[in-house]
């Protein structure tokens, strides 16, 4: 091996210390000598003193070796992906006339050296000797005799932190794994001796810094014929060649954990899928991987990964088999004319894994099967926005030694440009069209995950969003603590009371000045009896004193029905005593008989009345506080909840009134800052009203309260998508916004909000639709026929083709352009078929004079719909042109009971009755 020299100023130096050896096992019943050899990223570091131990017993080797750690060589991203490997060797005894003494690996330990990327200085951990093949220790572990495994205590260390606080912060893990490819295609399996072995690759790139892209291989996938599941909890393997000791090639302490298939990201997760699946993850054959690969991400690599995903949410993640180096025929390799060997990049597929989940705030994982498509060049310009096949450019490479080299397996193959290549058909359109076949038929697919350790686009702390909501609508400021039942009663009573005494005294004071005054005599019994009785006749000859009672009555019947209404009776006398020791105070001589003449009647008066729905109750509260009435208002108030509030809303939604409804839920926030309808109306009436971030903290703070929901998760991925990376409007804002307005026929601001769309997304067949339409319904039908045959030239589909096809075939249909509009109305009938594009169809084929054609697709819309009544007529025009007298005067009848409007159909029709001479009835 060669020798580790460090490299660069800006070198780490990372020291690896193997302290003791635990329950070692050598050859020899006794004693073993043995050493430790230490390697990392291909290079040899160094090996310990050879030392003799007793057979399952401790050795302290206390071996120190180290390298450094720069961007020069083994990087950060290496430490990520590579772990530091400790071989434990045994020297054998020399026997007689050997020269050089023997040796045997007795098993490898595997260090993972991720703690020192998440800032540690130093750890220490007690790793497992995995045991190689036929050594002491694997048959110890297979009879089980040795209860605990051999194991060797390591610490690692360096002098300060690889990352400085900033950078931790910023920086990012990736981790991808590709676990399986089910249901592979038959073929992938080639019969015995009829070949070479296979080797399967599987590869995709990922940016590490803002100028490295780093090519991620996965190879040595194991073909396996099925017969069982793969087992859920399965470790995951390092990316790294076949080691010594088969169990050092797993990662310590994760595995592969599945999941519900309704819960994957990926393609295949409809319930139609399932019963697929099941029988391909149990039955079919399948090529294995379980790998995963760490990629450390410096903080332009983060940000250029997500500006990656925002640019192409799919990425190519492409697979081969290919037949391993040196396996040609009579042991020779293969030379083409330039020297090189010659293997076909063959089976060569690619899946297409949507990365647009994790922008989503604080998603971190995508993980699911994705269907595997035959490689085009054409397809992964369209899909993935790239024109470079990531496998061909790694077997064109020459095979290089150490980091950073194409796998073994493939590393002097030669790439077919553009050809598809399936083990035995050669080049041109039907190897293209086999390939096709191959993995149509097959259906194959392949689980993959890609998974974060930080979130791309950060998600806020539900205690920030909480109070970024308060800022937004602030919490309604509790009601004070008001009595209630019989006590409120009371109150109001003596409130009354109070009120009317006053009243009284007023009275009193116009009649007879002052009532009290300093140094005055009391009246006389006689004065004041006359005074009495003049300030009653005052009070009946002017009203005040029926208007007095019947202010007090109110008080006094609500105090009644309070105190009265118990559901049980009184079970302690003195309880019953006071309570009508109490009610005797109030109940004075004028109070017995007014009550008695209308407790029937305004007792039930004053009862609540049953409230039609919670819009009565607001307007109730709100007519009281109008009046003055606070007290009542408040009442009313105290019994509104968040819920009537939303409720409320929802009426002034019903009724446009946007305005008053998201007042109606800011009300019903602030009484409950997590009530999850009314944050996401909030949110919903944000938007509408252009303030896009509001409406993103309202959707984000509804997931929040319910982090399952699955409307608030949508809305706030919308909101998301509305929103440009830069924080501005994204044309999907501008596009949803010009269909809105074009729905209002707001045909002007819906061309200004196209317009805006196009800055962005000039190539986007929707804008160029929506334009046509616009033009379509303000009557300029030839520039709409432009903007929609605009629409229908890109490569990908607008959304909804089918009002295109409609409106552009009326268009051809009424420029008497009869063969375009047969040819639009044909397509309309493959991609969504409809009455009315049969109808079309036929009218085009009529006017070309196709009388066969035009009576098929007719007949096909009636089918569809036989109550449209230009159909009928049309058909009626068919019968006459072939000289069917009774269908064409059926036809006929029908077009009329359903009402044919379009005159112009309906005169062509009786010029052609006349013509003819007959398929009118009434002839």
């Amino acid at each position: 091996m060669e020798q580790f020299s460090g490299a660069g100023d800006k070198a780490t130096l990372v020291k690896i210390t193997v302290l003791r050896g635990n329950n070692l096992r050598g050859n020899k019943a006794e004693s073993i000598l043995n050493y430790v050899r230490a390697e990392f990223n291909g290079i040899f570091l160094g090996d310990s003193q050879k030392l003799d131990a007793a057979v399952d017993q401790g050795v302290d080797y206390n071996f120190t070796c180290s390298f450094e750690c720069s961007d020069a060589a083994h990087t950060l991203d290496d430490m990520a992906h590579k772990p530091v490997i400790l071989t434990v060797i045994e020297v054998l005894p020399k026997e007689k006339k050997q020269k050089e003494e023997k040796t045997a690996v007795i098993g490898q330990a595997i260090v993972d050296l991720l703690p020192l990327l998440h800032g540690q200085v130093s750890f220490s951990s007690t790793v497992l000797l995995h045991p190689t093949p036929g050594s002491p220790a694997e048959a110890a572990s297979q009879e089980g005799s040795c209860k605990v495994g051999p194991s060797l205590n390591v610490t690692v260390y360096v002098p300060e932190p690889l990352l400085s606080g900033v950078q931790l912060s910023d920086s990012n893990l990736l981790k991808v794994t590709v676990e399986t490819a089910y249901s592979v295609p038959e073929v992938w399996n080639p019969v015995s001796g009829s070949g070479p072995p296979s080797s399967y690759v599987a590869a995709l790139q990922v940016p590490l810094t803002a100028e490295k892209e780093q090519v991620l291989m996965f190879s040595n996938g194991l073909l396996k014929l099925g017969g069982e599941s793969e087992p859920m909890g399965r470790p995951r393997k390092w990316p790294l060649g076949p080691l010594l000791a088969p169990g050092a090639q797993f990662i310590p302490g994760v595995s592969i954990e599945g999941e519900p298939i309704e819960m994957e990201d990926g393609d295949l997760t409809s319930i139609e899928d399932r019963d697929f699946r099941n029988e391909a993850e149990a039955n079919k054959k399948r090529v294995s991987w379980d790998t995963e690969r760490r990629c450390f991400l410096d903080a332009d690599g983060a940000a250029c990964l997500s500006r990656r995903i925002a640019e192409s949410r799919l990425w190519p993640v492409e697979v081969m088999r290919s037949p391993q180096v040196g396996a040609t025929k009579g042991g020779k390799a293969g030379k083409d004319k330039g020297g090189e060997d010659e293997t076909q990049l063959s089976f060569h597929g690619v899946a297409y894994v949507d990365m647009a989940p994790l922008l989503y705030p604080g998603a971190r994982r995508v993980r699911g099967a994705y269907r595997l498509y035959p490689f085009y060049d054409s397809d992964l310009l369209v899909k993935a926005k790239r024109n470079i096949s990531v496998l061909r450019e790694s077997i064109r490479a020459p095979a290089t030694q150490g980091r950073g080299r194409a796998p073994s397996s493939i590393g002097s193959c030669k790439a077919v440009p553009s050809k598809m290549l399936d083990g035995g058909h050669k080049g041109g359109k039907d190897t293209k069209e086999s390939a096709k076949r191959m993995y149509a038929d097959s259906r194959s697919y392949i689980i993959i995950e890609i998974a974060l350790e930080k979130s791309l686009v950060p998600k806020r702390s539900p205690e920030e969003l909480a109070k970024r909501v308060m800022e937004l609508i602030p919490p309604r400021a509790p009601l004070p603590c008001r009595p209630a039942g019989a006590e409120r009663a009371v109150q109001e009573y003596q409130a009354q009371i109070a009120s009317v005494a006053d009243q009284v005294l007023e009275q009193y004071q116009q009649l007879f000045g002052p009532a009290f005054l300093p140094g005055v005599k009391p009246l006389d019994p006689t004065n004041q009896e006359q005074r009495k009785t003049k300030l009653l006749g005052e009070l009946n000859y002017s009203g005040k004193y029926f208007a007095f009672k019947e202010q007090i009555k109110y008080s006094v019947v609500r105090i009644v029905r309070e105190k009265m209404l118990r559901t049980e009776a009184f079970s302690d006398p003195e309880q019953l005593q006071a309570f009508l020791s109490q009610l005797y105070v109030f109940l004075v001589d004028e109070m017995h008989v007014a009550l008695n003449k209308t407790l029937s009647v305004d007792a039930q008066e004053t009862q609540p009345r049953p409230l039609v729905d919670c819009a009565q109750l607001i307007h109730f509260a709100k007519e009281a506080q109008l009046n003055g009435d606070y007290q009542l208002a408040a009442q009313y108030y105290q019994e509104v909840t968040e819920s009537h509030w939303f409720d409320y809303g929802v009426l002034y939604m019903l009724t446009a009134d946007y305005q008053k409804a998201e007042e109606c839920f800011h009300y019903a926030v602030s009484m409950e800052q997590t009530h999850l309808p009314s944050l996401l109306m909030c949110g919903i009436l944000a938007e509408m009203g252009g303030r896009l971030e509001e409406a993103e903290t309202f959707f984000e703070g509804a997931t929040c309260v319910d982090p399952a929901n699955v409307v608030a998760w949508t809305l706030f991925a919308l909101a998301q998508e509305l929103l440009c990376p830069e924080g501005g409007l994204s044309s999907s804002y501008h596009l949803a916004l010009a269909r809105l307005q074009l729905l209002r026929a707001e045909y002007v601001s819906a061309e200004s909000s196209l317009k805006e769309a196009l800055n962005d997304s000039f190539q986007d067949p929707d804008v160029w639709a929506l334009f046509g339409h616009i033009h379509h319904l303000t009557g300029e039908f030839g520039k709409a026929q432009e903007c929609y045959e605009r629409t229908l030239d890109f490569v990908t589909d607008a959304t909804d083709t089918h009002p295109i096809y409609l409106r552009l075939g009326s268009i051809y249909l009424q420029k008497g352009e009869f063969q375009r509009a047969k040819t639009t109305y044909l397509r309309a009938c493959k991609s969504s078929p409809s009455c009315l594009t049969w109808l079309g169809l036929g009218i085009a084929c009529y006017r070309l004079g196709e009388l066969t054609e035009a009576e098929d697709a007719l007949t096909e819309a009636n089918i569809l719909n036989n109550e449209n009544a230009e159909v009928w007529g049309y058909l009626s025009l068919v019968c006459l042109q072939t000289g069917r007298r009774l269908e064409a005067e059926q036809s006929y009848k029908y077009a009329l009971k359903l009402n044919l409007q379009k005159e112009a159909v309906l005169r062509e029709i009786k010029a052609l009755q006349d013509r003819v001479g007959f398929g009118n009835p009434c002839f």
